[in-house]
């Protein structure tokens, strides 16, 4: 018998050890940085899936790009297509329903013989094959960023009106949840989204301001109230939720001085800690894989210029965040 025991404390022991070296293993293989190929990208988006998987949405190509899980490379998943000519902002995960969720730019003005409105697009996750698309329904309306509730709604942005608009469980059309100026005047250009059990906060970039939105009766948007932060964020962008409480939030930031915060909340009230900053290029979007955030720099700068082509290569670069 204490044979036995010893054998079975032996045993015991190189299972230990060896879950220690594969965890070790494991941090090891987690990129420092993922790189987009190409230097027409202007990335905007980031999203990941449960496998680790990193999903990247472009502006200048008009693609979706992919990072299989511990790659440091992404590779062109979903090519550009006629019902997204102008590129793609937002693109987020939703394995609940298998989806990829992605918003495309309108494309509209002087000189277009087809305008093509701003759409929520939704793609197999696992394939990338097209499932449908949603036009916004408010004239001049921009798709920025989307995220689901527990009960499967989809709630996206719209940055242009200042709305955020919903698509419920099995309906054919998005429809306006909540606005109505409560997010401030047009031009304050409402942008992130994320979903805190059950209300769903958004930022907008111009203002640097977050909102909370309970989730009332029906899925009734409650009362927009303003986060009362303990610090001023700068320019929030791209924003996933992190943890049951809290949220981690990109920032562009003024001169040059983007940075990636994680906002603790409690009842209306939040509490900034920064995590990184030094993106010279502009923090324009987060995601988590494990205990590692990815922060995209966009180069919107350089896209902008008469003679669009980046300073650098585009690239996600890794920051540890542990667990929420």
């Amino acid at each position: 018998m204490k044979k036995t025991n010893q054998t079975s404390v032996r045993l015991a022991g190189l299972a230990a050890a060896g879950a220690a070296l594969l965890g070790v293993s494991a941090q090891a293989a987690v990129p420092q940085a993922i790189l987009i190929p190409g230097d027409k990208v202007f990335p905007e988006s980031m999203t990941s899936t449960p496998e680790g998987a990193v999903i990247i949405g472009s502006i200048g190509t008009g693609q979706i790009y992919r990072a299989k899980a511990g790659s440091g490379a992404a590779q062109v998943w979903i090519l550009a297509g006629a019902d997204a000519p102008a590129g793609y902002l937002g693109v987020f995960a939703d394995p609940q329903h298998e989806t990829l969720w992605a918003c495309s730019l309108p494309v509209a003005g002087p000189g277009v013989a087809k305008p093509v409105p701003s759409m929520l697009h939704a793609y197999d996750l696992t394939t990338g094959r097209a499932k449908g698309h949603y036009p916004y329904p408010t004239a001049g309306g921009v798709c920025n960023d989307a995220a689901v509730g527990a009960d499967g709604t989809i709630y996206a942005t719209d940055t242009s009106n200042m709305q955020v608009l919903r698509l419920k469980p099995g309906a054919a059309a998005l429809e306006v949840w909540a606005g109505e100026g409560g997010f401030g005047p047009v031009g304050g250009v409402l942008d992130g989204i994320a979903v805190l059990g059950n209300r769903v906060i958004v930022n907008a970039l111009a203002t640097s301001k977050l909102f909370s939105v309970p989730v009332g009766k029906a899925g009734k948007a409650g009362k927009i109230t303003e986060v009362k932060l303990d610090q001023p964020l700068d320019r929030p962008d791209g924003m996933r939720s992190f943890g049951k409480n809290s949220l981690l939030v990109a920032q562009g930031g003024s001169a040059g001085k983007g940075k990636l915060s994680r906002v603790t909340l409690k009842g209306d009230q939040g509490t900034v800690q920064v995590l990184s900053e030094g993106y010279p290029d502009g923090a324009v979007a987060v995601t988590v894989v494990g205990t590692t955030a990815y922060v995209l720099e966009a180069q919107f700068a350089a896209m902008r210029g008469p003679n669009p082509v980046p300073v650098k290569p585009f690239q996600a670069t890794a920051v540890e965040v542990g667990k929420p």
